[in-house]
């Protein structure tokens, strides 16, 4: 069988096909697709998945996307050669039909499909990405690293993002999310950057909180992500260490090994930093073994959440059909939500 085009390799050939169907070099956008729409065009798969019919056969599940968004598509027919063409990061030529179900929600249901050619498609049109350059959030975190006058918290700080720090350059590169949001290459920086922005301007509209350990907090709050999450910005997904220790456990080993190497480091100035490490998900049942409990902690859940909030419309907005005002339910910000802007 010949390769499969992953756009975090060098492709070779052209794979193999499902149902002999030839290619359109037609840019169909997954927000622009409209209920009973014909589908032909190249997309990434996010997810793959066998599943059983009640009948004893499979068919298989799919997510697909392009850069403006994701969408569920099936596959009924040929589902053992569909399952080999579609391995999660790769792109593939999509034949079939857009619909809305009222039941099972919006989904192409696959007629033909097969491993796509790398002339059919620019890789930028199948992954998605920060709304500013990454140098320029690069540039930003810089200016932020500066603020810090805390000499043991600039220590500790450019042991993660100095230039040579083997930390760095999977930070500069990971995603925020799997699903929503900043679920995309640079996404951790572009969330990471907004969150420490926002807490630094927040901590001098309340008295009694120390800007130094805020802003640190912020910088490395979701540190963990860079080893919890893998990096194919198509087929994002937990890694093992993600499943088996979580996010957060990783975030606190990662910054407790560099304070330690630290000599001298205050042990008062690293508790507040592992609190705000280990409680920034603000509950048990989202993932923190601790709650808030200090000024700074409280203020870094606080906009962190937020963020992930508003991250979660930018997501929602790329996958709105054109004209349309109102998404479905999203559990990202656990409700519908409304663009203005698009309403008639």
């Amino acid at each position: 069988m010949s390769e499969q085009v992953k756009l975090t390799e060098q492709p070779t050939e052209a794979g193999s096909v499902v149902n002999g169907e030839s290619a359109s070099l037609e840019r169909i956008w997954v927000r622009e697709l409209a209920d009973d729409q014909a589908v032909e065009g190249v997309f990434a798969v996010r997810e793959r998945e066998l599943r059983q019919r009640r009948n004893g056969g499979e068919w298989l599940r799919l997510v697909v996307c392009d850069r403006s968004g994701s969408i569920e598509a099936v596959v009924w027919e040929a589902v053992q050669e569909a399952y080999e063409v579609a391995a999660p990061g790769v792109a593939v030529h999509v034949r079939g039909r857009f619909g809305v179900h009222p039941q099972y929600g919006p989904k192409i249901t696959v007629e033909a499909m097969r491993a796509a050619t790398p002339d059919e498609f620019e890789a930028g049109d199948l992954a998605a990405g920060p709304s500013v350059a990454v140098e320029r959030l690069e540039a930003e975190l810089r200016e932020l690293l500066e603020t810090i006058q805390n000499p043991q918290l600039r220590a500790l700080l450019a042991a993660f993002f100095a230039a040579e720090s083997p930390v760095w350059s999977r930070f500069r590169e990971a995603p925020a999310a799997k699903y929503y949001h900043q679920a995309y290459r640079h996404g951790l920086l572009d969330h990471t950057v907004s969150v420490a922005q926002a807490v630094s301007a927040a901590a001098s509209a309340f008295p009694g909180i120390d800007r130094d350990v805020a802003v640190t907090g912020a910088l490395l709050h979701d540190i963990g992500k860079t080893m919890a999450y893998n990096d194919d910005p198509l087929a994002i997904d937990l890694t093992d260490a993600g499943r088996l220790q979580g996010e957060i456990p990783l975030g606190y080993y990662l910054v407790r090994r560099e304070v330690e190497r630290i000599q001298g480091f205050d042990p008062d100035l690293a508790q507040a930093i592992f609190h705000i490490v280990l409680s920034h998900h603000g509950t048990l049942e989202n993932g923190s073994p601790v709650a808030p409990a200090t000024r700074e902690a409280t203020l870094v859940h606080a906009v962190d959440n937020l963020g992930g909030k508003l991250g979660s419309f930018d997501r929602i907005e790329r996958a709105l059909p054109d004209g349309e005002a109102w998404s479905r339910f999203d559990r990202g910000i656990d409700s519908a939500a409304y663009f203005s802007s698009r309403a008639a």
